[in-house]
């Protein structure tokens, strides 16, 4: 695979209820999707800058669907990045753990089947985990950024970024609340994806042996 590389073709303001973010959109010699980048305050040239790299979620972020934490993320990360002061989140098109909307509605179904996301996945064709995070990195060192305390539950994107050079001083959890709609899918995700999920582990312990939280 060929060295990934971004170019920035335009920013611009965009004021939200969390502050006045800058829009930057970038093309790549990867695939042809668009990656964005939106940050809050001076970025470039700093240490240990508030980070989140998010992938796009079509049914979550936009429809509010509840099968999935991922508007629920989106909306805390720009909110502590906005407490911060400044901070940078990446946003990336890669829906479904990076299998495309139909194939994630298709992995949808084989869910309400009685499978979990990983061997919905599998069951597909696809790897339970398809992403790629180097047109991350190389939109961070774009916008100058030296180090990163990254918001994120998943040990894979830390090592992923570092193994790109993007050095992480901190994981930074970004939790959200455990529903009945998307309690199984954050088990998986702990369970047999290695997320860091405490409120997901506390809540099904609770649940299957309610004695064994006391």
């Amino acid at each position: 695979m060929s060295e990934s590389t971004v170019s920035r073709i335009t920013s611009t303001r965009i004021p939200t209820q969390f502050g006045d973010y800058q829009l930057c959109y970038y093309t790549n010699n990867l695939d042809d999707k668009e990656h964005v980048a939106f940050y809050l305050g001076d970025v470039a040239e700093k240490s240990d800058l508030l980070v989140r790299v998010h992938s796009e979620c079509f049914t979550g972020e936009v429809l509010g669907s509840l099968r999935c934490d991922c508007g629920e993320q989106l909306n805390r990360a720009l909110k502590m990045i906005a407490e911060e002061g400044a901070g940078v989140l990446v946003y990336l098109r890669q829906e479904g753990r990076g299998i495309g909307l139909l194939d994630k509605l298709l992995a949808y179904n084989l869910q309400d089947e009685g499978h979990d996301t990983v061997d919905a996945n599998l069951l597909l064709g696809h790897q339970p985990d398809e992403r790629n995070y180097s047109l991350a990195a190389r939109i961070l060192e774009d916008l100058g950024v030296k180090s990163v305390r990254l918001l994120t539950n998943n040990p894979t994107k830390i090592n992923s970024l570092e193994a790109e050079g993007i050095p992480v001083s901190a994981r930074v959890p970004l939790e959200g609340e455990v529903t009945p709609f998307n309690k199984s899918y954050l088990v998986t995700k702990a369970e047999r994806m290695d997320h860091i999920l405490r409120s997901a582990v506390v809540d099904r312990i609770d649940t299957h042996d309610p004695q064994s939280a006391d």
